[in-house]
């Protein structure tokens, strides 16, 4: 379940970032108040731990799922 979360908040930074390099648009920012902000900076900050978490999936191995 935690790895489902931390990608969902991956995308999301992700598409963030896409609107900023795109349009020039932060929409954390538009919507908390500016970059300085303090519910901004967590949210940055639970996306930044989030991707940090989702590296680990890369070396993970995968279990096989037998029906």
């Amino acid at each position: 379940m935690l790895d489902r979360i931390a990608l969902i908040l991956v995308i999301i930074g992700a598409l963030n970032w896409g609107s900023i390099g795109v349009f020039q648009f932060d929409l954390v920012a538009s919507l908390f108040g500016g970059m300085g902000a303090l519910i901004s900076r967590i949210v940055y900050t639970v996306v930044g731990l989030a991707g940090l978490w989702c590296i680990t999936l890369l070396f993970r191995e995968r279990a096989v799922v037998e029906h």
